[in-house]
């Protein structure tokens, strides 16, 4: 018995040693970042929690709020599961206005009624853009239509007419990574533009076609043939519901890839552009052109109230949602989210409301408010500022709910670690949990704003390995 005491004594001892050991390396790595050349005007900030009992392990410049990139979105779908629930779907429902006569004339309008869904028709569902189309065409046959005397109409009223948040830089905007949000979104509100570089610098890029087709969408292309090897530096400016769109920059000859995606500028009106297409082509006509809300509205048009709904299309649920959020890290589904929260909580769907209700609902669970200056849901905007600390402290709480499973089985895996990444302009971060090999559980949150150079990842993974 004696001997069984020393020897757990003895094994507690080793393990704090251990422990001490860990955090010394851990804090001879920080510092060797610190004194790195890349890091010399830069702000590096790092927090690591036990996981199990959210003792602080090591933190340094953890109370200094930082531009988060994408690993705020780590706060945004820990804030939408916990408001809307895993098992939240949106629903958009197609209708008409008016009625249908016995020779199936509809004396009105069809109307797609928008409840923010930003998967409608996305490629990763079973709900793809074919299979919305082609319930919308089934369940308009069943209603007896076969001609419209009025339009297609979409209704994007629910998330208003701001799409991108405050903040966004132009240079992101219209890029598919800048797509705003819509009451009614469409293909993640994006399509394709394919391009040919020519064979010298000296010539311009073609553009092949545009996927869909797009001809409402005049495109100037001002792209230039960029030298072998050289990639895709090309960038679109097209604000939102605007017709016109450059493209700048340069295409790489030798790229292997076909094209970019271009954010749609108005993806409420290509869901009524779609459908009116679709349906031109079976023999069914609409007397007047696809139109929305919105632009009913700013020709103070009056917009009909729904005489009967004819078709529902289900979302995924937000479990599906939230894995395709965090893996792909699809800008648009977190400003989606965060509005639909504001929804939820009785609110006006801004993204400013929605930031003020996460900010305030993580701030009733004991997180400072003023370590959370959060103005999007995304991460996009330069103006996020996020400290470490509160960051960290979110992810140790988030493990107890029903809902964790899901949550972490959507975070990537980066260096072996399940820890979502951010990138945008001089800002790299990581944030996420790590299992050692001895079964230890870490929370770890690492952010390095205003570095120098690039690749600067793997000099962050450096100091997260010493926790393997």
């Amino acid at each position: 018995m004696k001997f069984l005491k020393i020897l757990s004594l003895l094994c507690c001892i080793a393990t704090l040693a251990n422990a001490q050991n860990r955090i010394q390396n851990i804090e001879k790595a920080f510092n060797n970042l610190l004194n790195d050349e890349q890091a010399k005007h830069a702000l590096v900030s790092l927090c690591i929690l036990d996981a199990n009992t959210g003792k602080t392990l090591y933190a340094k410049n953890e109370q200094i709020g930082l531009a988060t990139a994408s690993t705020l979105k780590t706060i945004t779908a820990a804030t939408a599961f916990s408001i809307l629930g895993k098992d939240f779907q949106y629903q958009t429902t197609l209708a008409y206005t008016g009625t249908v006569t016995t020779d199936g004339v509809l004396k009105g309008n069809l109307m797609i009624m928008g409840s923010g869904d930003p998967t409608l028709g996305s490629w990763r569902y079973q709900n793809k853009e074919n299979t919305i189309l082609k319930q919308w065409v089934d369940a308009i046959k069943v209603a007896g239509i076969k001609k419209i005397d009025g339009a297609i109409i979409g209704d994007d009223r629910i998330f208003g007419t701001q799409t991108t948040p405050e903040g966004w830089i132009w240079q992101d905007i219209g890029n598919y990574y800048g797509a705003g949000t819509s009451g009614l979104a469409w293909r993640e509100n994006q399509f394709d533009i394919h391009l040919r570089a020519g064979s010298s610098t000296a010539d311009k890029v073609k553009i092949v076609k545009t996927v869909p087709a797009t001809p409402y969408v005049q495109i100037v292309n001002e792209l230039k043939t960029g030298a072998s090897g050289t990639g895709d530096r090309s960038y679109a400016f097209l604000p939102p519901y605007s017709n016109t769109a450059y493209l700048r920059g340069s295409w790489g000859m030798g790229i292997a890839k076909t094209g970019i995606s271009v954010a749609l500028p108005d993806p409420a009106f290509d869901c009524a552009y779609r459908l009116q297409d679709t349906l031109k082509r079976l023999g069914i006509f609409a007397d007047q052109p696809a139109t929305t809300t919105r632009l009913m509205a700013l020709n103070n048009q009056v917009i009909p109230p729904v005489t009967q709904k004819i078709s529902t299309v289900t979302s995924p649920n937000l479990s599906e949602i939230t894995y395709w959020f965090l893996k792909k890290s699809i800008n648009l589904y977190g400003e989606s989210l965060l509005k639909t929260i504001a929804i939820k909580m009785g609110k006006e769907a801004t993204t400013s409301k929605g930031a003020e209700t996460e900010i305030n609902f993580w701030a009733g669970k004991g997180i400072d408010k003023n370590a959370l200056n959060i103005i999007d849901g995304s991460g996009l905007s330069p103006g996020d500022r996020v400290t470490t600390s509160a960051m960290a402290n979110i992810l140790f709480q988030v493990q107890k709910e029903n809902w964790f499973s899901d949550y972490y089985k959507a975070l990537p895996e980066y260096n072996g670690m399940k820890i979502k990444s951010g990138t945008i302009n001089d800002v790299s971060a990581f944030a996420g949990y790590h299992t050692d090999v001895a079964g230890n559980k870490y929370v770890v949150v690492i952010n390095i704003n205003n570095y120098s150079g690039n690749s600067i990842n793997k000099k962050l993974f450096k100091v997260l390995d010493e926790l393997k």
